[in-house]
């Protein structure tokens, strides 16, 4: 609209001239104080005034509702950054039933980091390396969850049995399986950047000099005039950050095999099972498995597939994030079948391969 007005004649460059003197005596202040609320939010759940029952469903604590995600109308992004926080005290709550109601311990990676260094960990029980019948394996999709964690989502709407991996490992527990609990998404941890990097970051650049002065015009101005509508759209301006990944366990996959050489290579089980969730089953896709699949079939109901992976099942719901929680007491089944089946031959059942998988084919 501006750049029409600019194109007219003399009366569109009066209009044009009134328009900027408007905007020149807006009280940004003002309009700041009716924008979005300021993105600071409780750090316990007490804090948010919710709680877990004794169902595990979470509930406000005085008017027992479930969690409200539009809590203030017309501002979706700090209702997302509410509901972000609010997920990652959730996080830190499970680690805790891990610990306590689970009784694993928090194991640090790499084994061998130094106090500076970035570091992840897992989560085990004090018999995962040394019980001498089976360990059970859990790892769950990418994104958001952490270890303990199916679906974030489910926590917040659903309770703690359907969204986290707790009811397997107190299962597993009671039918004598050691656990270990892998945490596939703590890649790095995020540092401000401070003033020199982030001008480091936007000198860097091989182009002539001459045509880097005239970007560097056209980049100022832009930025005048975004920080304008920023300064009116979005007052509070996030920090920039840079990544720092860990060494070893700087994605998903390098995890699982970081967790694989030093921990369930080295376990004295003669049976390890694996559950693995959604991008969790990629790393073992190839190995002797089942795969139940989002599906409106009955449980268990055998699944068509495309893809020539292993065995696939209907996990008895539509809901991919529901699968873990749906197919949870046919997985066990098929483990005991497993056992079962294995004991039976006169010869061990084949697997795959017998040395590691390397990282390239992994």
């Amino acid at each position: 609209m501006m750049a029409q007005l600019q194109q007219g004649g003399p009366d569109e460059k009066e209009k044009t001239t009134a328009l900027k003197d408007l905007l020149s005596r807006i009280d940004l202040d003002e309009l700041m104080k009716k924008d979005e609320p300021p993105l600071e939010f409780p750090d316990t759940l007490e804090g948010f005034e919710y709680i877990f029952n004794e169902k595990g469903q979470l509930r406000h604590i005085k008017t027992g509702e479930p969690f409200v995600f539009n809590y203030r109308e017309d501002l979706h992004r700090w209702n997302q950054k509410r509901y972000e926080a609010l997920g990652e005290i959730i996080t830190k709550y499970i680690y805790e039933l891990l610990q306590k109601e689970c009784h694993l311990k928090r194991v640090t990676l790499p084994v061998d980091a130094i106090e500076t260094e970035p570091k992840s960990f897992i989560f085990m029980s004090e018999d995962a390396l040394v019980n001498p019948d089976k360990l059970l394996v859990l790892i769950h999709g990418n994104g958001v969850v952490r270890a303990g964690q199916w679906a974030r989502r489910l926590i917040i709407n659903e309770d703690l049995d359907s969204g986290t991996q707790i009811p397997y490992i107190k299962r597993a527990i009671e039918e004598g399986y050691g656990v270990i609990v892998l945490n596939p998404n703590e890649n790095y941890i995020e540092v401000e950047k401070t003033k020199a990097q982030i001008q480091l970051s936007s000198d860097i650049s091989d182009e002539p000099a001459e045509k880097r002065e005239r970007k560097d015009e056209i980049r100022k101005e832009t930025k005048k005039r975004r920080d304008f509508y920023e300064k009116y759209r979005n007052p509070q301006k996030e920090k920039e950050t840079m990544q720092i990944y860990i060494r070893d366990n700087g994605s998903p996959e390098e995890h699982a095999i970081y967790v694989w050489d030093h921990f369930i290579s080295q376990s004295a089980a003669e049976d390890v099972f694996f559950v693995a969730h959604s991008y969790g089953g990629l790393a073992f896709v190839e190995l002797n498995c089942c795969n139940w699949v989002s599906s409106s079939e009955p449980l268990d109901t055998s699944v068509e597939s495309m893809l020539p992976d292993c065995p696939r099942v209907s996990a008895g719901t539509e809901r991919h994030e529901l699968t873990s929680w749906k197919s949870f007491p046919s997985v066990f089944k098929f483990f005991s079948e497993a056992i079962k089946a294995k004991n039976s031959l006169v010869k061990p059942t084949p697997t795959r391969r017998s040395n590691r998988i390397k990282y390239e084919e992994f």
